[in-house]
C-alpha cells in the first residue's frame, strides 16, 4: 500500500477519486479475431463489461498490461489520445479497420510513474508519442467498454527481467485499486502458436497444454499467487507452453495486485487451436 506521502500525490490527480476497491482482471485474449467475431470469448467480455456499474464499481481509469508491449525498462503511456495499434499481420481488412478512440490520462500517468518504482528505485519512464493501445488491450476493452468512454493507459514490460521482478513491481499497483483504477492483464496462460491446430474445438488441447493450464489454475484457485512467479521452474512443460513467455507475464501483474484472501472466479476456461489457453480470472 502507499505511504502518506504517496497518498498525497494521488490526491493531486483530479481524475482519480477515492473509490470502492476495484477488481483485478486477467484476460486470455487469444486471436485478434476474437475482437470482431461473434464467439464465446467476445460475448463473455461484453457480459463482463456490463457488470461494471452494477455488481462491480465503474472504473475511473483502466491500466492495461498487454503481452504485446515489451521495452527496455518499464514505461507508461502518457498521451491524451493514444492511437489504436494494429500490431499483427495476415488478418482481414475488417480487423485493421477497427479503432478504439479511448482517451489517455497523461496527468495520472505522470503521478503513477512516480509512485511505481522499477529497478534501482527509478520512476517508470513515460511514453508521450510512440506507443498507444495495442491489440492486447483494445481487442478486449472494446467489447467490454464499446463506448470508449474510460481513459486507458498501458504499462509495458521489461522482458529482460526475471519473473519475480515483474511480480514485485505489480505488488506496488494494489493501492491504485482504491482510486478507481481497473488493472487488466491481457495475455494467455498457455501460448504456443507453433503448435496451433486451427480446426481444434474449445475442449480439445494438447496434453502439455492441459497440464500447464491445470497447474497454474490450481495455484490461482488455492490463492497461492506467489507461486506463479516460479512458472519457469516447472521445466519442460513450461517451455512447451511458452516458447517465449511474454503472454504469461501479464498474469503476474494481475496476481501481484491482488490482496491475500480475495475471492476469485474463472471464465473462458477453454482453448483456441489446442495450444492457447483462454482461461481468464476476476479477483475481487
Amino acid at each position: 500500500m502507499f505511504s502518506s506521502t504517496q497518498m498525497a500525490l494521488l490526491d493531486g490527480i483530479v481524475s482519480l477519486r477515492k473509490s470502492e476497491r476495484m477488481p483485478v482482471l486477467f484476460l486470455g485474449h487469444g486471436s485478434p479475431m476474437n475482437a470482431i467475431g461473434d464467439n464465446e470469448y467476445r460475448r463473455s467480455w461484453q457480459a463482463l463489461g456490463a457488470e461494471f456499474g452494477v455488481s462491480m464499481p465503474m472504473p475511473q481509469l483502466v491500466l492495461c498490461i498487454s503481452a504485446h508491449w515489451l521495452t527496455d525498462g518499464w514505461r507508461l503511456t502518457a498521451m491524451e489520445h493514444p492511437k489504436t495499434l494494429h500490431d499483427f499481420g495476415g488478418f482481414p481488412q475488417e480487423l485493421f479497420d477497427e479503432q478504439y478512440p479511448a482517451t489517455g490520462d497523461a496527468a495520472a500517468a505522470r503521478v503513477i510513474a512516480q509512485l511505481i518504482r522499477q529497478r534501482g528505485s527509478k520512476p517508470l519512464d513515460l511514453d508521450t508519442h510512440e506507443w498507444g493501445l495495442d491489440h492486447g488491450s483494445w481487442s478486449v476493452l472494446k467489447p467490454m467498454f464499446p463506448a470508449a468512454n474510460l481513459p486507458v493507459i498501458q504499462l509495458s514490460m521489461d522482458y529482460s527481467r526475471p519473473p519475480e521482478d515483474h511480480y514485485a513491481l505489480a505488488q506496488q499497483l494494489l493501492g491504485l485499486r482504491d482510486r478507481g483504477v481497473l488493472i487488466v492483464g491481457s495475455g494467455n496462460i498457455v501460448h504456443n502458436l507453433r503448435e496451433m491446430q486451427r480446426g481444434a474445438a474449445g475442449h480439445q488441447a494438447f496434453d502439455w497444454a492441459l497440464e500447464f493450464d491445470h497447474i497454474i489454475g490450481d495455484y490461482i484457485q488455492q490463492g497461492n499467487l506467489k507461486a506463479l512467479q516460479n512458472f519457469l521452474k516447472l521445466g519442460q512443460v513450461a517451455k512447451i507452453a511458452h516458447p517465449s513467455h511474454e503472454h504469461f507475464l501479464p498474469l503476474l501483474y494481475a496476481a501481484g495486485a491482488v490482496q491475500a484472501g480475495e475471492r476469485m472466479r474463472f471464465f473462458n476456461t477453454s482453448f483456441q487451436g489446442g495450444s492457447i489457453s483462454m482461461r481468464s480470472v476476476v479477483w475481487g
